[in-house]
């Protein structure tokens, strides 16, 4: 097939199995079938029907777009695609709303392509593909983990390099410029099938690199961290923070119910912390290489308004 045609194998499979592949005239039905030299194929195929999400008119930060594809700045609480608790106000409804006619049959539905998603209370950037063939080739970057993602996080303590204690965490490893690695298996924990949980002879291969970029208080009882994503795992960073020590600030699910200590930060900060109320993780940094044009592509934004301003508390320059 012309990779212009942006078919997967699978759909060429179903396509074979329904009966919409012909060879020399004859239906092919068999996906095994050998063909030979000057044979001729023919696939038909249907126009992509209309997605069964509906569209709704919800506003978008959009940071770039082009026929292909579109980059948009996520807000927390937003989630990304429609499930059984939320059929709706979700970044799928929005974007069916803001492309209309110009998304691609992906699959044969009329939709957007989500090649990734982030949790429905972390802010920031996210690819999507609108035309079959940015699907395809962003998909395989991803799987490849060639795709450059970097979050910042607010955490409890600070994740030091030299730390005996983190260096002796199974999975735990220091690389050059004082990055910490961090490399397990995730599952889903056996007694809450909402939650993830570090595994070892079971589960999908993670990594996660974590960096500290500030420390806060004196002692450091807190920091903002930039953590790359090797892997897109659910819920990595929070689950790997957690098991590190130094789960985020605001994380209702593995961040414990850790304080900061006044004693180290303004008592403004501490207050900000405890009442900040979602894990304070931002993907701030998205890369990667057009899937048509084939151009190099970064992407950035900034923090967004509640973690700005947990800063400023924490940092002691809120009134």
């Amino acid at each position: 097939m012309p990779e212009q045609a942006a078919l997967s194998r699978s759909r060429l499979a179903r396509l074979i199995e329904a009966g919409a592949v012909r060879v020399n005239g004859a239906v092919a039905g068999d996906v095994k079938a050998r063909i030979g030299v000057g044979d001729r194929v023919e696939i038909a195929l249907e126009e992509a029907v209309e997605s069964h999400m509906a569209p709704e008119a919800i506003p978008l930060d959009i940071v770039h777009e082009d026929a292909d594809l579109i980059v948009v700045n996520k807000p927390p609480g937003m989630v990304v695609h429609p499930a059984p608790g939320t059929p709706s106000g979700t970044l799928v409804n929005a974007l069916l709303a803001h492309c209309g006619e110009s998304l691609s049959g992906v699959g044969g539905v009329q939709r957007p392509g989500i090649v990734h998603r982030i949790d429905k209370d972390t802010s920031g950037l996210l690819v999507v593909a609108k035309s079959d063939a940015a699907h395809r080739g962003l998909a395989a970057q991803f799987e490849a983990h060639s795709v450059e993602r970097r979050y910042l996080a607010l955490c409890h303590g600070v994740p030091e390099p030299g730390d005996p204690r983190l260096r002796g965490l199974r999975g735990v490893s220091v690389e050059t410029g004082g990055v910490v690695r961090i490399a397990t298996g995730l599952d889903r924990h056996r007694h809450d099938r909402q939650r993830q949980a570090v595994v070892w002879e079971t589960g999908r291969h993670a990594v996660t690199r974590v960096s500290v970029v500030e420390r806060f208080g004196a002692p450091a009882v807190a920091a903002l961290v930039a953590c790359r994503l090797e892997t897109g795992r659910t819920h990595q960073i929070r689950v790997h923070m957690a098991y590190a020590g130094h789960g985020l600030i605001g994380d209702p699910v593995y961040g414990g119910r850790r304080r900061l200590s006044g004693r180290s930060l303004p008592e403004q900060g501490v207050e900000a912390a405890a009442a900040f109320g979602r894990q304070a993780l931002h993907a701030a940094t998205l890369g990667f290489v057009h899937p048509v044009s084939g151009e190099a592509m970064q992407f950035e934004a900034a923090l967004p308004e509640d973690i700005s301003g947990l800063l400023g508390a924490i940092r002691g320059r809120v009134a």
